[in-house]
């Protein structure tokens, strides 16, 4: 049902998952533990699918929040159930009881904690997001709320890996017209003018230089492992509908 860092895992009072597409109810195309609220699932099977994932957290099925997600760097603080989602991308809190979340299949989820400061975040952080500065501002909010970042844990869980991720020219030319060194983070690809890039490699990287203490990649490809991960571009590939919404969540014991 879940995967866990051991990093984070290691920080008393602080619960945390990386929720896989094993254990829920939904069917066909979002067969498992699917958490897309944006998704053409049956509303009722997303709902017991999040609130098997609240209880596995220890949270109320009310507590768990994740924003509506747009590829923004925006993130909110909350410290109660909201009336309805905000434009976000990231969420942190210090309320213990709240589980802040993100939605994910093939970004990148990042989830933070200060163990000292008691204040822990999540953020969804594909190329865009990453690009326009969604880990930063997670940072910054978590600062505002006491957290210290060279005290920071940060999780990268499951998401679209190198080997499963071409892109093309006007990708290459963009990020490398950002900053010539993200060149480091392409490799090429078999197709002429493509290459293949490295998100979890990109995201550790902006972790790092904002100096983030601590940075754990679980390693885990969404696109490779079928089983257990939905794929955007996986569903994409195979001319599918629609696809599942995996969730990655954290909170204060």
């Amino acid at each position: 049902m879940k995967v866990e860092s051991s990093a984070l895992a290691a920080l008393p009072g602080i619960r945390h998952a990386f929720f896989t597409r094993e254990g829920g109810v939904s069917e066909g195309l979002y067969a498992g533990l699917n958490g897309g609220t944006g998704s053409n699932d049956d509303p009722a099977h997303v709902a017991e699918n999040r609130a098997r994932m609240a209880q596995a957290l220890g949270v109320p099925k009310t507590h768990l929040l994740t924003c509506w997600q747009i590829h923004s760097p925006d993130c909110v603080v909350v410290d109660a159930p909201w009336a309805g989602r905000p434009k976000a991308d990231a969420v942190a809190t210090r309320t213990p009881g709240v589980a802040a979340g993100v939605a994910i299949a093939d970004c990148g989820p990042v989830l933070f904690a200060d163990g000292e400061a008691r204040v822990v975040g999540a953020a969804h952080a594909g190329w865009k997001g990453a690009v326009g500065g969604v880990l930063e501002s997670t940072v910054a909010r978590m600062e505002e709320l006491g957290a210290r970042r060279e005290n920071m844990v940060a999780a990268i869980g499951p998401l679209i890996r190198q080997p499963s991720y071409e892109v093309g020219p006007d990708f290459i030319a963009t990020l490398t017209g950002l900053d010539p060194a993200n060149d480091r983070f392409l490799i090429p690809s078999t197709r002429q003018h493509h290459a293949l890039f490295d998100l979890p490699g990109y995201i550790a990287a902006r972790l790092a230089r904002i100096g983030v203490g601590t940075i754990d990649d679980l390693g885990l490809d969404t696109y490779a492992d079928e089983g257990r991960f939905f794929s955007y571009r996986r569903a994409t590939h195979r001319g599918e509908a629609d696809y599942g919404r995996l969730i990655a969540a954290i909170t204060l014991a």
